[in-house]
């Protein structure tokens, strides 16, 4: 990216921060003091992550040249029931365990599952409202909120209670106009879409100018018309995501 200049030379700057333009031509202010601060906490995280490594490091120092880890803790067992002097040996004390696991899973199945459709629940309303309440899909988007759920909900989880949005890569996607924090729902699927090999399916008539619009003088979703071959090469969800968007299928 680069500064954005005015006519004679000066940065142009926006609510006191300088505006800079991105390879795909948007205009973000940069916002020095909050991108320091990201970095500061960033760097107190890594040296965190570096303190924990070192000391899982001392731990595992006495273990050092053994090569059978399995067979290791196998000999650890058998001896703690040695020196327990238990009557039996470690396979009974293994199956005593074993049951009693199973006893405690089935005592708290039924709590497991309510847990599980809670989290469904939480799930169905913080992604699906996300995608219900886009305003990115309400005015840029031809296809309805529910057929791109299905084609990018994959892309998004609930962490901390918050809509955390992950790339094709499953890198986690950050906001560019608030730099090292995490982009927030429109912003990250807006991202996606442009990331998308098949964006032009989807994309309304009015957003689908520049920035990788295919050519040939049609124009992207909202009764796009395609061939036969051109469709077969699409993936499904390019050809849900196509004819949803009232595009046809010429011979």
């Amino acid at each position: 990216m680069k500064l954005k200049l005015d006519d004679q030379g000066h940065v142009v700057v926006q609510d006191g921060k300088p505006v800079y333009v991105h390879d795909d031509g948007k205009e973000i202010p940069f916002d020095a003091p909050s991108a320091l601060s990201k970095i500061g906490d960033l760097n107190r995280e890594a040296k965190g992550h570096r303190e924990r490594a070192d000391a899982a490091e001392a731990k595992l120092k006495p273990f050092e040249g053994i090569e059978d880890p399995a067979a290791a803790i196998k000999a650890l067992a058998t001896v703690k029931n040695l020196d327990d002097k238990k009557l039996v040996d470690a396979g009974e004390v293994e199956k005593v365990k074993t049951e009693a696991i199973k006893a405690i899973e089935e005592k708290y199945a039924p709590t497991v599952k309510r847990v599980e459709e809670l989290e469904g629940q939480l799930y169905g309303e913080k992604i699906g409202g996300s995608f219900a309440r886009s305003k990115f899909i309400a005015e840029k988007l031809a296809i309805p909120a529910d057929i791109a759920q299905a084609a990018f909900g994959k892309h998004f989880k609930i962490e901390d209670g918050k809509v955390v949005a992950t790339d094709a890569s499953g890198n986690k996607v950050f906001s560019r106009a608030r730099p090292g924090d995490l982009a927030d729902f429109d912003e990250a699927l807006e991202h996606l879409v442009e990331t998308y090999p098949h964006k032009n399916h989807i994309l309304k008539s009015s957003g689908a100018s520049g920035g990788g619009a295919s050519g040939g003088g049609g124009s992207s979703g909202g009764g796009k018309s395609v061939t036969r071959a051109q469709f077969e090469a699409m993936d499904a969800q390019a050809r849900v995501a196509h004819t949803s968007a009232g595009g046809t299928v010429t011979d």
